[in-house]
């Protein structure tokens, strides 16, 4: 465990006690409004013009129908001096051009994060996953179509703004879980808030935050659907008759559906590629979600505060370089520095030569007493609860880095929700110590652990840290 100096742990003392006075507070601060609003952002499929390529797995992968549609779903939350839009799309994770694009749009909103499920089986809007490698799958006017549904849901979400109270919940279940990559560390922790109006009756709204892939389906699906979170949605609907909200949080590591969790009525297991099993798993998820709101408490939600930092993180992928070269990563590029925090000059979007970096973000917002940080990428677990594997494999590349601040310990005590590929998506965020692509391989294994291909580069983890502790430090009001 790491030892806290005096000075960090008085601040954290008076972090826990002022969160407490919000717990033990009503739950109605002044002014709280919330509402929910969506928009149906499935691809038209069969057009030979627009071929829908299926992102998450490898190239060439075409849709062929649709099983279920994609939504963009939003919640408003404003407290008379400023309003937030958290958004969630299914989709495999959207670009910060994207996002910045929405934010032009609704100007007068304090923050907008546009936060994706990170479905396997929904329309490539990154470009890794066309006909060929060397092929974008991007469709331009489908990227304009998520535009378009995401500003339309955030202003529904806008109009249908009501008094609220809000209580928050959690359930854990790790077995819901399984983690394909060691050491195994899972955040088995779902997270949800309920809002209803003031005095009570029929809710408004859920916002769920859970920690797995949407990937039941697999890669030989050629059906566009949401995986698992629309069958979660849809349960949790149907039971407490209200609009709800899906989240994913820490899903790096790499967190997915167990097959032998779940069993059919006849006691066989579900497989990967099975509609049933997306079904079944979206279901025990939605069961999970109703175990925590059984045990839920009011929390106040205001005052809101928002802080937002800008990082750069060297482009250190050899792979992601060249797909830039090719148009493939169609993103632009700045100078690195060696400073994550003072970016040099943009290079471009073609540009591979010298340091190289990309630019995302990461926010915290202070919602009363509630606390989220905000992740532009897929967070392996150790980075949301610290537990870090240590001493490190001694055949990583770097079992001496310093083991990075966790999330939970940078935010201030109190509830919190995690969520991740947040305003944007920059891959997998691996703890440095765990990182391993030159041999020998961690494990005794003969080749790497898959993950460090789909990730920037190894100072990623760090420098997102670093960004979401200045951003704690910076927020308003601290």
């Amino acid at each position: 465990m790491t030892r806290r100096s005096p000075v960090q742990a008085l601040a954290r003392l008076v972090g826990l006690a002022a969160t407490l006075l919000l717990l033990g507070g009503p739950a109605r601060a002044e002014g709280l409004r919330v509402g929910f609003g969506k928009a149906d952002i499935t691809p038209e499929v069969g057009d030979p013009n627009h071929p829908v390529f299926l992102a998450g797995f490898g190239q060439g992968r075409q849709a062929t129908g649709v099983h279920d549609p994609l939504w963009s779903r939003a919640v408003v939350l404003d407290d008379g001096d400023r309003a937030v839009a958290l958004v969630s799309v299914d989709l495999i994770g959207v670009q910060l051009e994207l996002t910045q694009a929405v934010r032009a749009r609704l100007e007068r909103f304090d923050l907008v994060l546009v936060c994706s499920t990170h479905n396997h089986e929904g329309p490539d809007v990154i470009g890794l996953w066309g006909p060929g490698p060397t092929v974008s799958g991007v469709d331009t006017d489908y990227l304009k179509q998520v535009e378009d549904g995401i500003v339309s849901s955030v202003l529904a979400a806008e109009a249908a703004l009501t008094p609220a109270e809000a209580s928050y919940g959690t359930a854990e279940d790790e077995t819901l879980l399984a983690d394909s990559r060691p050491p195994v560390v899972k955040d088995g922790v779902l997270r949800v808030l309920r809002f209803a109006p003031p005095g009570g009756g029929a809710p408004i709204g859920l916002l769920v935050q859970w920690n797995c892939h949407p990937e039941n389906l697999g890669s030989r699906n050629t059906l566009v659907t949401a995986d698992f979170p629309f069958a979660t949605v849809r349960a949790l609907e149907q039971r407490h008759g209200c609009d709800v909200a899906y989240f994913t949080g820490a899903i790096g590591g790499l967190m997915s559906a167990p097959e032998t969790r779940l069993q059919r009525p006849d006691g066989t297991s579900y497989r990967e590629g099975e509609f049933d099993f997306a079904k079944a798993y979206g279901e025990a998820v939605a069961d999970l979600a109703d175990l925590a709101l059984a045990g839920e408490e009011p929390i106040a939600l205001t005052p809101i505060a928002v802080s937002r930092v800008e990082a750069a993180l060297p482009l250190e992928n050899p792979l992601y370089r060249l797909a830039r070269v090719a148009g493939v990563l169609d993103r632009v590029g700045y100078r690195w520095t060696g400073d994550p925090f003072a970016p040099g000059a943009s290079l471009g979007r073609r540009n591979i030569l010298g340091p190289l970096a990309v630019l995302t973000e990461v926010s915290y917002l202070r919602l009363g007493a509630l606390h989220v940080a905000a992740i532009p990428g897929e967070l392996y677990p150790e980075l949301v609860s610290g537990r870090f594997q240590d001493p490190a494999d001694p055949a990583a590349d770097f079992p001496d880095a310093p083991l990075e601040p966790d999330v939970l310990s940078l935010l201030p005590d109190g509830p919190s929700l995690i969520l991740g590929l947040a305003a944007d998506e920059v891959g997998y965020i691996i703890p440095r110590r765990q990182w391993d692509q030159a041999p020998p391989f961690t494990y005794g294994r003969d080749r790497p652990l898959y993950g460090e291909v789909n990730s920037v580069g190894p100072q990623t983890a760090p420098i997102l840290m670093e960004a979401l502790r200045l951003a704690v430090e910076r927020a308003p009001g601290r």
